[in-house]
């Protein structure tokens, strides 16, 4: 049964919490490929690249060969395939990637990651003039906020939104939740955009709501951003809810 479900795995809060690798994450990322269960791992980061989650999983003696992708990779594939122009404002580590689909001057569209501490009211305002000008607004993602030290820090979402409200235009989203990201990892997989899938990850919201609205179930675990009271008052019903990766073993052992 699992070798005809793909499973896709969030990243940060997951595999990779505040720095460190969960004790039970090379035994879970083993079982996955010694069923030979199809498996992506997903980022809504900003900031690195799927190549860049790889070399994290190597460097702290996880198996690699597992497929990953980042927004990064995905904005850069989709602007590909729309053959656009645009104006990037995201990391300076990051912008590189987009090279060769620049042209600042009258863009097809903005693409906005995150600044970190680079965002200003002048940076804001810049972007807000082109997209009143006639570009489109393309958000890598549409976080909310990020935890950094233990501690809530403001994410490219808010600042997406601020230029969502003063321009009365909506961005296309290109992460979690937007269905273009699962989609882009079903495809990977060789799997239609229609399959069922099962979506593991610690946001109720990007990761759960995300996959449910495209058909897929969520396992939430609660090893990130999402504590069980936050995902009592969000609404939102997981189809299933874990403490730990060792629990989604078993979950998904029972399944056959």
């Amino acid at each position: 049964m699992l070798e005809n479900i793909p499973i896709l795995i969030d990243f940060d809060g997951v595999l990779n919490v505040s720095g460190k690798v969960p004790e039970d994450a090379k035994e879970f990322l083993n079982f996955l490929i010694n069923n030979n269960i199809p498996t992506h791992i997903l980022s809504n980061s900003t900031l690195k690249t799927g190549d860049e989650i790889k070399a994290f999983l190597k460097s702290n003696s996880l198996p690699y060969v597992i497929p990953c992708m980042t927004t990064v990779d995905a904005t850069v594939q989709y602007i590909k395939t729309k053959n656009l122009k645009v104006s990037v404002y995201c990391d300076k580590n990051i912008i590189n990637y987009f090279d060769s689909f620049i042209k600042d001057d009258k863009p097809d569209a903005v693409v906005i990651g995150d600044l970190g501490d680079g965002w200003n009211y002048k940076i804001l305002n810049e972007i807000f003039n082109k997209v009143l000008s006639g570009s489109e607004i393309i958000a890598m993602q549409m976080n909310k906020y990020w935890i950094k030290n233990n501690k809530p820090n403001l994410d490219a979402g808010s600042f997406v939104s601020v230029i969502e409200y003063a321009s009365s235009k909506k961005a296309t989203v290109i992460g979690k939740p937007s269905q273009i990201y699962f989609k882009e990892a079903l495809k990977f997989l060789d799997f239609p955009e229609d399959n069922k899938f099962i979506m593991i990850g610690d946001d109720i919201y990007n990761d759960i709501e995300g996959a449910q609205k495209l058909g897929g179930k969520g396992i939430l675990i609660y090893t990130g951003k999402t504590t069980k009271d936050i995902a009592e008052s969000s609404g939102i019903i997981p189809e299933w809810e874990v403490n730990n990766l060792k629990e989604i073993k078993k979950l998904l052992i029972s399944f056959n």
